[in-house]
């Protein structure tokens, strides 16, 4: 075997790669990164224009679209979803992706349940539990990708298999139910505010708790010097740890924030919905997060996307699914509007990549 020569700290110097600028810190890489940023707001403006011109179409087709009862069910379902979105976003933002958000959803949205009605436990101990078992499931996804090295996409594969799994195990593959208690819980997810001269709507308790959940995500990311330090490990990981900064921890938060926030998905989805069955509860709701977001404007190369724009994402997708039950098409179409969507993000992503790059190229040969 060829002997590897030993380096000294010149050679290691010039063994690494070329400098980069330190992540968060002006310099010179501010130009292209602006330009991203400036693209990256004309993806959101253009998802926002969307969400205006289906609902607006969608209320021309059908009168009862701007009903108060189906309004509050759009926001409600609207809010769910885009609390499972923003997760998604946190790891999609860091270069990584989770495909188990609905397999984390269905876990502990029996959980709670079985825990409540089977065993009786008191709702401050469910609650702990459930919160627990979400955070302990980030930790494993995240000592996985940063210790042993193993593709995100692996081990979240696998999540999605095991955690379905071990639901329909311990339940029995029954469907688990609350048996008409704990409704003061329920109102977490069923409860609506009235609003003062407001007359036929009320404001369900959901978009209260996703304002709180995006306050946080935006102070997060775009006030805090760990949100900036996000991006930069996103757009690129190498330079970012040559730049001192702890990457591994940073992508451990990143699974712990998109579990944390599945498993709050999960519990608001069976206090919505009464009861969950193991087999088909928070099937694809991984693939409606992600697409969401990639709608929203994340880029699945990581180091972009906006709370505000993967809100929009998950209200455009929401919109679609309530149109298609409004004018009678089809429910299977579901499906076809997630990979279509999808498509979309991946190539106007590609699109915006392109006409960056060829942006920067010309400043640069401007001088």
């Amino acid at each position: 075997m060829r002997a590897l020569p030993i380096l000294t700290s010149q050679t290691q110097i010039q063994e690494k790669p070329s400098p980069q600028p330190s992540p968060g810190v002006p310099g010179e890489g501010e130009k292209p990164r602006a330009v991203t940023r400036d693209f990256g707001q004309l993806k959101v403006l253009g998802i926002l224009g969307l969400l205006v011109v289906v609902c607006l179409l969608t209320g021309m087709l059908s009168s009862s679209f701007y009903g108060g009862y189906n309004l509050e069910n759009l926001l409600r379902r609207t809010s769910l979803y885009g609390i499972l979105t923003i997760g998604a976003a946190f790891v999609i933002i860091g270069g990584g992706i989770d495909l188990s958000i609905g397999s984390v959803v269905a876990l502990v949205g029996c959980l709670l349940p079985w825990l409540l009605s089977v065993h009786h436990w008191p709702v401050p101990a469910a609650l702990g539990a459930v919160a627990g078992v979400s955070l302990l499931i980030g930790l494993i996804h995240g000592w996985f990708i940063t210790r042993l090295r193993i593709q995100p996409f692996i081990i979240t594969l696998c999540g999605l298999l095991v955690y379905r799994g071990i639901a329909r195990g311990f339940t029995g593959d029954q469907t688990q139910g609350f048996q008409n208690r704990h409704e003061a819980l329920r109102q977490l997810a069923v409860g609506r505010i009235p609003l003062p001269g407001v007359e036929g709507f009320q404001l369900p308790v959901p978009v209260v708790i996703l304002l709180v959940v995006a306050a946080l995500a935006v102070i997060f990311l775009n006030f805090t010097v760990y949100g900036r330090y996000l991006f930069a490990l996103g757009r690129n990981e190498q330079a970012t740890r040559y730049s001192g900064i702890p990457t591994k921890p940073l992508t451990v938060m990143t699974y712990v924030v998109s579990s944390l926030l599945a498993g709050l998905g999960g519990m608001l989805f069976v206090l919505d919905d009464g009861s969950a069955q193991p087999s088909l509860m928070g099937n694809f709701y991984e693939l409606w997060a992600i697409a969401a977001a990639v709608l929203g404007g994340c880029s699945l190369r990581g180091g972009e996307g906006s709370v505000f724009g993967v809100i929009v994402g998950a209200a455009v997708l929401q919109v679609l699914r309530n149109a298609i039950t409004l004018l009678g098409i089809p429910a299977r179409l579901d499906f076809a509007v997630v990979g279509v969507v999808i498509l979309a993000g991946v190539t106007v992503d590609e699109l915006v990549r392109r006409a960056a790059a060829q942006r920067r190229a010309t400043r640069e040969a401007a001088g």
